[in-house]
């Protein structure tokens, strides 16, 4: 992996998040939507939506530095979820900080 690469994405976040059973379309609707929110941020290399199985979904991003990976966490996103926590999610976010080894932009 060249040096470039490896500072765009070496800081990352992991986020497993659980839907109530009936509020699935609503936080599919919410990570849709938190896209264009996330384009916005200037320290968020890549981030990525998705849905695991029923009711699971994931968030993963990438950043430069440690101060971008707080910023996001502090950010627009991880507000808006959290004020919705109690009406769409089952449990509270799994988020993991994570180290990414190599990477392809």
């Amino acid at each position: 992996m060249s040096q470039e690469a490896s500072t765009e994405s070496e800081y990352a976040l992991q986020a497993r998040i659980e839907a109530k059973p009936d509020k699935v379309p609503e936080l599919r609707e919410f990570l849709e939507a938190a896209l264009s929110m996330a384009e916005e941020e200037e320290g968020t290399t890549t981030w990525f939506s998705y849905q695991i199985d029923e009711t699971t979904f994931g968030i993963f991003d990438t950043f430069p530095d440690e101060d971008s990976r707080q910023a996001h966490l502090e950010g627009e996103i991880a507000a808006e979820l959290m004020t919705n926590a109690d009406e769409l999610l089952a449990a509270e976010p799994e988020i993991e900080e994570i180290d990414v080894i190599a990477a392809k932009h």
